[in-house]
């Protein structure tokens, strides 16, 4: 009973001291995504073909709040034919850590993603692909769970490079038309090979 207190006692000690490496690591590996000073996760969005802008909070006291969710399936949705779909948390949870470091790496930068595409119904993607836009027949776009964005006055490779390093899942980039895809299929990249290290050095 002794020697069991005492194992408990290390051990406890032990998690107590390696917690600022763990928490991190815990954190990446089950997906959670960190939130402001506030305790919540707010996203900010300009929309490039309808100028809508949204700045909401969806996540706050500690879940989800189904009626922002709601407001941002509303606003990505296919601006052509009004179709609307459920948007992926995890997408949401994505852009949000990509948010905090952006805003670590350029405190004085506001961060607002500047979406190109959300959500696009297959009619959309049949019709965008017949007219060599160049898109996948299975686009993730028409799963809700991918993102075409930019954010004026960061480099979109900065952007690129940030989400490749989550590894949360796809990452393209199309430089002509200065914008970053990211979805949380599989991970995968296309359009750019990264760096070997790159994911190596700490962020500044």
């Amino acid at each position: 009973m002794i020697f069991r207190t005492k194992m408990m006692i290390v051990t406890a000690i032990l998690l107590f001291a390696l917690s600022p490496l763990l928490s991190p690591l815990l954190a990446q590996a089950s997906g959670f995504s960190g939130a402001d000073a506030r305790g919540q996760r707010t996203l900010s969005f300009f929309n490039t073909h309808t100028n809508e802008t949204l700045n909401v909070t969806y996540w706050k006291n500690g879940r989800y709040d189904r009626n922002a969710l709601d407001g941002i399936n509303r606003y990505l949705r296919d601006h052509r034919t009004g179709h609307t779909h459920e948007m992926s948390y995890e997408l949401m949870n994505l852009l949000n850590d990509l948010q905090q470091e952006l805003k670590h790496r350029h405190p004085e930068q506001e961060i607002v993603f500047h979406v190109i595409s959300g959500f696009r119904s297959p009619e959309t993607n049949t019709m965008l692909r017949a007219s060599g836009g160049g898109q996948a027949k299975q686009s993730r776009h028409m799963s809700g769970d991918a993102i075409d964005i930019r954010i004026p006055g960061i480099d979109s490779a900065e952007i690129r490079n940030i989400a490749w390093c989550m590894q949360r899942g796809g990452v393209g980039f199309y430089q002509g038309s200065d914008f970053v895809h990211v979805d949380t299929h599989k991970v995968r990249h296309w359009n750019w090979s990264p760096e070997a290290g790159m994911c190596g050095r700490t962020s500044s």
